[in-house]
């Protein structure tokens, strides 16, 4: 744990993939979240209904756990070689190896120089 109580995360063979793959620029948040292993739907099921006994198990559940979600935004060409590249690094076969969304992307503006499109994007 670091000092904000949070799991190190230095991402070393994802920055690396990435960096090789020609996207340097990414941004990590640490966040909490849990995947769908963790939940017992039948608990969260008698809990909707009202059930004394299953609310009383939901607060012995672990129900969030801390993460890090990254953010990259990539010109739409890259984004097959990107998810690839993703998935090849941080795939273990296990549960928790992560989620990867595509989202489209309107604009894009430099803050610094004005500059728009894809030119504030990595190539």
């Amino acid at each position: 744990m670091n000092r904000s109580g949070w799991p190190p995360w230095t991402g070393a063979r994802t920055k690396q993939a990435l960096s090789e793959a020609g996207i340097s620029s990414l941004h990590a948040r640490e966040c909490l979240g849990r995947g769908k292993g963790m939940v017992d739907f039948s608990i969260l099921k008698g809990a909707e209904l009202g059930y004394e006994e299953a609310i009383s198990q939901l607060g012995q559940m672990q129900r969030l756990i801390p993460k890090r979600m990254l953010s990259l935004v990539v010109p739409d060409r890259l984004v097959e070689s990107t998810v690839k590249t993703l998935i090849r690094a941080n795939q273990t076969g296990k549960s928790g190896d992560g989620k990867i969304f595509v989202l489209p992307i309107t604009g894009a503006w430099r803050v610094r120089t004005g500059e728009d499109g894809d030119t504030v994007l990595d190539e």
